[in-house]
């Protein structure tokens, strides 16, 4: 909310939140708004979009609902818990012909655009291995995110979403054939669909190109700062990377490599955060049908599904 406000890319009128310290917090971003009992009371004042930030079982429900309003949607992460989820709310944005976008922000930040540049330009040559890592020394302090139930997953769904997301848009147009997988929860092995949220999670992605992508993820591992993000990948003429810097959520770096020697592509201050809701705001304002390029998230959450379980 505070990044579009504070773009001029929108306006917030209403607000829908159980909890009265964060409504209080909300509508001191956003004086004028309301403070509504839930999404059907919200949905009446016809709304151009909604963003939807609750806990991620809600997610798929209430973005139809919203959609089939006939409102805009910008959806936390994930846009729901398996692939059929995410399937069933990019059909009703169709359906509805109404703009989804969902805070899938690594795109969105410079260190992403550049490296993503690389790619699409050839400059890397055809690429044949990615190695995605996502550690969290933390892990997520809300007792949803460890309820399969209501989160869908453990830290795959929480933040290997974000890598899986980065690799396949790079790569654009790639089909993943094959995913082999390891789940473990306090050190112990997880078997397929276990009913228990993974802690840390190891994957390997074959891609209809013959390209490999390596993925590992975590919650509270000890990896000796807060966090580990890299998305490193690798051609025939050069490799790339997007990484952060001393152990930081939010400060990333972009190098390209070329045999021994590395190139600087971008490095901090980079204010992304809240970029990817900006964006998605700013083409409400000038257009809020449908657009196509949404459902590269269905492959997205197919992935995720098969990494629960390969024979999916």
């Amino acid at each position: 909310m505070e990044a579009i406000l504070n773009a001029g890319v929108g306006e917030a009128v209403a607000v829908v939140e159980p909890q009265d310290a964060l409504a209080e917090a909300a509508l001191g971003l956003a004086p004028g708004a309301r403070r509504m009992s839930d999404l059907q009371e919200m949905m009446a004042l016809d709304l151009d979009g909604v963003v939807i930030a609750t806990p991620s079982a809600a997610h798929a429900a209430q973005s139809i609902q919203a959609l089939q309003a006939g409102a805009a949607v910008f959806c936390q992460k994930p846009l729901g818990r398996s692939g059929p989820e995410v399937r069933a709310v990019v059909e009703a944005a169709r359906r509805a012909d109404r703009l989804l976008a969902v805070d899938l922000s690594y795109r969105f930040t410079e260190a992403g655009q550049r490296l993503q540049s690389l790619v699409r330009d050839g400059a890397l040559g055809p690429i044949h291995a990615v190695d995605l890592t996502f550690h969290n020394a933390y892990g997520p302090d809300k007792p949803w995110f460890h309820d399969r139930a209501l989160s869908g997953g453990g830290c795959v769904m929480d933040l290997g979403v974000h890598l899986i997301d980065l690799a396949l848009w790079m790569l654009d147009g790639v089909v993943v054939t094959q995913v082999a997988s390891s789940l473990f929860a306090k050190g112990r092995p997880l078997g397929p669909n276990s009913p228990d949220c993974e802690d840390f999670a190891l994957a390997t992605l074959t891609l209809d190109t013959g390209a490999v992508v390596r993925l590992a993820c975590s919650w509270n591992l000890p990896a000796g700062q807060e966090a580990v993000i890299d998305a490193s990948i690798y051609g025939a003429r050069g490799g790339g990377a997007l990484r952060n810097l001393g152990g930081s959520f939010y400060d990333f770096q972009a190098e390209r490599f070329t045999g021994t020697t590395r190139e600087t592509l971008s490095s901090p201050p980079d204010d992304w955060s809240g970029r990817a809701a900006v964006v998605w705001a700013r083409r409400l304002g000038q257009d809020r049908s449908f657009e196509p390029e949404v459902e590269s998230l269905i492959p997205v959450a197919e992935v995720i599904d098969r990494i629960y379980d390969p024979a999916t």
